[in-house]
């Protein structure tokens, strides 16, 4: 079997180390010749044990992954003798291959778990794969001259697998060049699984030990019969099963330390998983990991349970006392190279681990079920989610509406306000006009006084000019009345001298002096006439004044009436102008009131019309969406069927939304065609005409 140079690793010694002893069962069938190399092997075995320098030196050789091919000069020359019997026996094995599967099982069983020659690892895996002659390995070439779109994934993880080892070290080499290459064959065969970075470690160990075209077809062989394919499908379900076999055998068989991990949360995931996807490829060093993976390809999952349990089991006393993140250190740093020395040791502690196929198989129903409870509910809950969902829809279309109403509820109530208004103003005239009819009738029925008005301007100078005449009548009535008093005074001054002197004069003169008293008599009564007469003539002034006074007052009056008459015209035309605005006013509020009831109930039957429509395609879409879920699980069962009744399902669902679309916008365009020729119509009529005649007529 034609392979890259690697060295092999300690695996070869081992089996020349730790040859089993064959059973009585075994030995009938076997020829003197094997008989005898068995004999040899156990021989040697039994030197060796005693000599335990000479095994930590061979064990230690081999400490580097199995890098390059040594040779053991230190060995002794029984040792170099049994390496060529193991040799003669593997060989004898490979060429009676059926032969030893029909009838010495058991024993190639234990010379496994001893473990394979590095030289017969690529054969010996293909034959126990049954990977030899696959029609896959035709279609090889094909394959890499097509593009996967995994190609940039792994790309990117092929400088992460195996950093340290030679073959894959440094950007563009040979390792990872066929390690490309294997991966998007594999992608391109399998593409439900894709790429997942986990199996680059498996194909990494095959290409170490064969050619790319045998590595693809193990590989392929591995993912198909070893349940490696659904641990790495995107759902992992196989992997999640592991892992809930994985806790009850910890469980059951370490539970005080299965109670530590609980106490401090720290889950079988967090260091299991990798163990199962990459079979301990990334956990231990290479030459015991691929002790663990030549008894893989023979017994499958069973010895990575196996492993896992002996790990534990070896490291139960210092687990328990760390904390969560002291642990999580002890299995990067110390577990992966305690069995360094001798991997023997783990794998006899491995089979040491109670493992009962037949719990496993309970185990595995148990899951299952959980599983299908899980995906009912699943199932109830996407259900229950759709419908929520189509109830939210629901409730928004609902809210739309009722936004609508408010909005529409909001208007009306705007256009009552603005008609209250116009109603308060259309009352405030009113009231306005009654007063000023009230205030005509009072002017007109006291014309002659009005005590409580103030005169304007022009009055006011009037009467000033006035008043200024009367003040000059006065002056000279008083001027007049001065000159009647000194008259008085210079008559009544010579009368007494005239008196006087008659009582002097002789009687002669009594006689003129009588006649000229009574001469100064008439004057002084002259003069009184006078007086009197200016005092009349006073009189008569003062009532002239007093009666142009009266005069301007009455036309002053008369000038009052008349602008009151004119603003009792003018707010007659006002009121009239108000009252045809209140007319208008109320007409216009009786229209609108119209088409208010009547976009109300055009909106609502529209909106009636949509939402029947649109719940019955809402509920076919949400059976649908039940049929997809249902069909999703069924198609879990057969992947192809599964993919071409959503695809199926996918359509009818945007026929469906299409449907929906085109019903909301003919319901839209069938309502507004009824209703523009309504709203027309009612603009012609009489706004005063209840709308419910109309609209029971529509």
């Amino acid at each position: 079997a034609g392979s890259p140079v690697l060295s092999p690793d300690s695996s070869s010694h081992d089996a020349a180390l730790s040859a089993p002893a064959a059973s009585p069962a075994d030995s009938e069938n076997l020829s003197p010749d094997e008989l005898e190399l068995l004999a040899k092997l156990e021989e040697q075995n039994r030197l060796l044990e005693a000599d335990s320098k000479s095994m930590r030196s061979m064990s230690g050789s081999r400490r580097n992954s199995g890098s390059s091919l040594v040779s053991s000069s230190s060995a002794s020359s029984n040792l170099s003798h049994l390496e060529e019997d193991t040799w003669i026996l593997w060989g004898r094995i490979v060429n009676e291959w059926d032969e030893w599967r029909r009838k010495k099982d058991k024993l190639l069983k234990e010379l496994l778990r001893k473990g394979i020659p590095h030289h017969f690892r690529a054969i010996v895996w293909q034959l126990l794969c049954n990977a030899t002659d696959m029609p896959v390995k035709n279609q090889y070439s094909e394959l890499l001259k097509m593009s996967s779109p995994c190609e940039k994934l792994i790309r990117r993880d092929i400088a992460r697998t195996y950093p340290e080892h030679d073959f894959f070290k440094g950007q563009d080499s040979l390792g990872q060049e066929v390690l490309f290459n294997v991966m998007k064959a594999y992608s391109l065969v399998d593409r439900e699984v894709g790429y997942c970075q986990g199996s680059a470690f498996i194909v990494g160990l095959l290409l170490m030990q064969m050619p790319e075209e045998e590595a693809f077809c193990v590989f392929v062989r591995l993912m198909q019969e070893y349940r490696l394919r659904e641990l790495f499908k995107p759902s992992m379900a196989e992997l999640g099963l592991c892992i809930y076999q994985f806790e009850h055998l910890l469980q059951e068989q370490l539970p005080e330390l299965n109670v530590h991990f609980r106490s401090q949360s720290f889950h079988t995931s967090m260091y299991a998983s990798s163990w199962f996807l990459t079979l301990f490829l990334t956990f231990l060093p290479l030459p015991i990991a691929t002790r663990i993976f030549d008894i893989f390809m023979y017994e499958g999952l069973e010895i990575i349970f196996r492993i896992g349990i002996a790990i534990l089991q070896y490291n139960q006393t210092d687990l328990i006392q760390l904390d969560m993140e002291g642990m999580s250190q002890h299995f990067q740093k110390v577990i992966p190279h305690q069995f360094d020395s001798c991997p023997d040791k783990l794998i006899l502690r491995a089979y040491q681990v109670r493992y009962n196929p037949k719990r496993m198989k309970k185990l595995e129903k148990e899951y299952t079920t959980i599983k299908n409870k899980e995906m009912e509910e699943q199932i109830e809950i996407k259900r229950l989610r759709t419908e929520n969902r189509l109830l939210k829809q629901r409730i928004e279309t609902l809210e739309k509406g009722q936004v609508t109403r408010a909005q529409e509820a909001e208007e009306n109530y705007v256009i009552k306000r603005e008609l209250a208004v116009v109603r308060q103003q259309c009352y405030t005239a009113s009231e306005g006009l009654e007063k000023a009819q009230d205030t005509i009738r009072e002017l007109q029925q006291h014309k002659v006084t009005r005590n409580n008005s103030l005169p304007d301007e022009i009055n006011v100078a009037q009467l000033q000019d006035e008043l200024k005449l009367v003040k000059l009548r006065e002056q000279e009535t008083l001027r007049s009345f001065r000159e009647m008093q000194e008259i008085l005074c210079w008559t009544l001054y010579w009368s007494t001298k005239l008196i006087l002197c008659h009582w002097k004069e002789s009687p002669k003169k009594n006689a003129l002096n009588e006649l000229q008293d009574k001469l100064m008599s008439l004057r002084l009564r002259e003069a009184q006439g006078q007086a009197e007469l200016k005092e009349v003539k006073l009189k008569i002034l003062q009532l002239e004044s007093q009666n142009q006074i009266n005069c301007k007052l009455v036309i002053r009056h008369e000038q009052e009436s008349a602008g009151l008459q004119e603003r009792l015209q003018n707010a007659l035309s006002h009121n009239k102008t108000l009252q045809s605005q209140l007319n208008e006013m109320k007409r216009k509020m009786a229209e609108s009131d119209c088409k208010s009831k009547e976009e109300v109930m055009a909106v609502r039957l529209r909106e009636a019309d949509s939402m029947a429509s649109m719940a019955e395609l809402r509920q076919k879409i949400a059976e649908l969406e039940i049929q997809k879920e249902e069909g999703l699980i069924q198609g879990q069962l057969n992947h192809s069927d599964s993919r071409q009744y959503i695809t199926q399902l996918r359509e009818q669902i945007a026929e469906l939304k299409n449907e929906v679309r085109l019903s909301q916008t003919n319901t839209h365009v069938h309502t507004l065609k009824k209703v523009q020729p309504t709203l027309f119509s009612v603009k012609r009529r009489d706004p005063m005409i209840p709308s419910y005649q109309w609209w029971k007529e529509y």
